[in-house]
C-alpha cells in the first residue's frame, strides 16, 4: 500500500504476538515489497512486518539507492535515500502504532547496504539489524553511537559481489560504534542459504527479547 504520509510503496503485516518487534524488510536489487515477507515470517513468526519497495530503478529493477558501477555507490543519492528511509520508518511507526524502539532491519544485498547506512547515519532508528551480504556503504567521518544495538552479519566466503574484506570492515565499523556484532560465514556466494537463515533465526530469538524491554 501507499499513503499520503508514507512515501514508499510498502506492505505492512500486523504482529501476531503482543510485544513482538517490527521487522523492517529491505529487498535486494530487482526485488519488491513482497519478496522478503516469507523470510520475515520465518525469522520471527510473531513479528510485525514492514516491507518498503526501493524507489530507484536500475534497468527497470527496484533498488534503494543509485550506484555508479558495481560496488561503487552514488554517495549523494545514498545519503538522501537513507534520510528518506529513516523518515518512512518514523512515519510508519506513527501510522501503524508501532513501538519505534523495537524496529529491527532485515536486509539482503542492496537492502542490507541501506540498512547499514541507516545504522551509521541514523543510529537511533533501529534497535537491531540482520544484514545478509552487506558491503560498507560509506566510511563515516564520525563514529555513531550504536552501544547496545545487536547486529547479525551473514556473509559468503566466496561471494562474487561482496569481498570478505568488505564484510570484515563493516563488522569493524559497527563494532567500533559500540554495536554487538555477530559475524556468520557460509561457504557460498551471493545468495541466502538455509543454514544462514537458521543462524539468523536463532540469533533473533536470542536478541529480540532484549529489544522488547530496552
Amino acid at each position: 500500500m501507499e499513503t499520503g504520509t508514507l512515501s514508499f510503496v510498502h506492505q505492512f503485516v500486523a504482529a501476531r504476538e503482543a510485544g513482538a518487534p517490527t521487522l523492517l524488510l529491505l529487498h535486494g536489487t530487482g526485488g519488491n515489497e513482497h519478496d522478503l515477507l516469507g523470510l520475515g515470517r520465518a525469522l520471527h513468526p510473531g513479528a510485525a512486518l514492514l516491507s518498503p519497495r526501493g524507489q530507484v530503478l536500475e534497468r527497470g529493477m527496484p533498488r534503494f539507492f543509485r550506484r555508479l558501477a558495481e560496488g561503487v555507490f552514488d554517495q549523494d543519492d545514498l545519503r538522501r535515500r537513507t534520510d528518506d528511509l529513516a523518515a518512512f520508518v518514523d512515519g510508519a511507526c506513527a501510522a501503524y502504532q508501532l513501538d519505534a524502539r523495537q524496529v529491527i532491519a532485515v536486509g539482503f544485498s542492496n537492502g542490507a547496504n541501506i540498512a547499514a547506512s541507516l545504522l551509521l547515519r541514523h543510529p537511533s532508528v533501529l534497535a537491531g539489524a540482520v544484514l545478509f551480504h552487506a558491503m560498507v556503504p560509506f566510511e563515516p567521518d564520525r563514529s555513531p553511537d550504536l552501544r547496545g544495538v545487536p547486529v547479525f552479519l551473514g556473509a559468503g566466503r566466496f561471494d562474487q559481489m561482496v569481498a570478505p574484506a568488505q564484510t570484515e570492515r563493516l563488522a569493524e565499523l559497527l563494532g567500533q560504534a559500540g554495536a554487538a556484532v555477530t559475524l556468520h560465514w557460509e561457504p557460498g556466494g551471493h545468495a541466502l542459504s538455509p543454514a544462514e537463515v537458521r543462524a539468523a533465526t536463532g540469533w533473533l530469538l536470542e536478541h529480540a527479547p532484549r529489544v522488547r524491554n530496552p
